[in-house]
């Protein structure tokens, strides 16, 4: 078996090998198109009385608010 040195022989070459590019370029993902009618988990920012009103009335709040946003986008239209 024969022994390789510690260190290579030309230290540029062997940098150069360590920052050849890849061969295999990673598959881009692929975009799928949204389901109709289908709800999307966001993070929103909205004032405490406004949540605590939308809240009043119980469960639901969250479709309550997605109704008035729906109204408010198509009377824009």
């Amino acid at each position: 078996m024969a022994n390789s040195p510690r260190r290579p022989v030309n230290p540029m070459d062997a940098a150069e090998a360590l920052f050849k590019p890849a061969k295999k370029k990673p598959e881009q993902a692929v975009e799928r198109p949204a389901l109709p009618n289908t709800k999307e988990f966001v993070s929103l920012k909205i004032d405490s009385d406004v949540l605590a009103f939308f809240q009043e009335d119980g469960p639901g709040w969250q479709d309550r608010i997605n109704d008035i946003l729906r109204a408010a986008m198509k009377k824009r239209l």
